[in-house]
């Protein structure tokens, strides 16, 4: 099973769950949800409704939370830790990967001093240790470890959830993808037609030619004198008196 099935039936799973619990078991939920080792996208269970009435209650900081690992790094995090739950270890483990695929949207060749800032790892070691064992291992991403150049080279990457805005983005850019694509087509098939007539006029232009030299070996056999067998003996003749 291959992880975005396997993602689906997760997702399909909680928020089954989500829609017919309370505030109280939700936040125990929430904190399943980002604990779970093989979910990486939350947008949906924060789409249900049961979760959006925790806006305003005394578990709204689950909603909070459920809505930075949607669309949050670690980072992120670290900058509003005083007003979001502590982390589990699953948890950190979990939104670093997370951090790692938001890099990865934008950059195929990752530094591995940005990735040990962003993820808030101290060494080399430790980096590239997680990047195999918490990422490639896992299946989130694929890529290459160069220790020369020190980077991390992305080759294949999931795709987060889609944050607020991102979807307007991505259909501008997809629509400009389109346009160019079109004008690529257009460009190709004019080279097409011209490439056609340029055969029919090299083929014409060659049958002219096989054609005239057709017509100047026609002319020079109507031309060239006849030897009958009285001409040729008399010019023998001639020629030894």
């Amino acid at each position: 099973m291959d992880i975005e099935q396997r993602q689906t039936e997760i997702i399909d799973h909680f928020v089954k769950q989500a829609e017919v619990m309370e505030a109280a078991s939700l936040s125990a939920l929430v904190l399943e949800a980002t604990s779970h080792p093989s979910l990486f996208a939350f947008s949906e269970i924060l789409s249900s409704p049961n979760v959006h009435k925790l806006e305003g209650t005394r578990y709204s900081s689950s909603r909070d939370l459920l809505r930075l690992f949607a669309y949050g790094t670690w980072n992120d995090y670290r900058s509003n830790a005083g007003c979001l739950p502590a982390l589990l270890p699953d948890q950190v483990r979990k939104l670093k990967q997370l951090t790692v695929l938001t890099l990865a949207e934008t950059n195929k060749v990752l530094p591995y001093d940005q990735l040990m800032q962003e993820i808030d790892v101290s060494n080399v070691r430790e980096l590239e240790d997680f990047l195999i064992n918490e990422c490639m291992y896992v299946g989130i991403v694929r890529g290459k470890l160069d220790q020369l150049r020190r980077c991390f080279e992305v080759q294949f990457a999931a795709g987060r959830d889609l944050r607020p805005g991102q979807l307007n983005n991505m259909i501008q850019t997809l629509a400009n993808w389109v346009c160019t694509s079109d004008n690529l087509l257009q460009t190709i098939q004019e080279k097409i037609k011209w490439a056609d007539a340029m055969s029919e006029a090299y083929k014409k232009h060659r049958k002219e030619i096989e054609d005239r030299a057709e017509d100047v070996k026609k002319s020079l056999k109507l031309t060239r004198p006849t030897w009958t067998h009285e001409g040729m003996k008399r010019c023998t003749l001639k020629l030894e008196g």
